[in-house]
């Protein structure tokens, strides 16, 4: 299966500008926390930053398979 890397990278921005950019559990947690702890959040918790590291898997593999070639 081709993996088209520009359509990948074009879903994570129109996700983190959808969902991301005004989430306020990272703002608060952010406030709170701070910045690290809230990008911890996001990473390991939140449902969208999985599905973020998803696409993100997918384009590192893609990468490594085109290595090989």
């Amino acid at each position: 299966m081709m993996i088209n890397r520009k359509k990948i990278l074009m879903e994570v921005g129109g996700i983190l500008d959808t969902y991301c950019t005004e989430c306020l559990v990272k703002q608060a947690l952010r406030k709170d926390y701070g910045k690290n702890h809230a990008q911890s959040f996001c990473i390991n918790d939140c449902t969208v930053g999985a599905e973020i590291k998803k696409l993100g898997d997918l384009l590192v593999n893609a990468a490594q398979r085109n290595n090989r070639l």
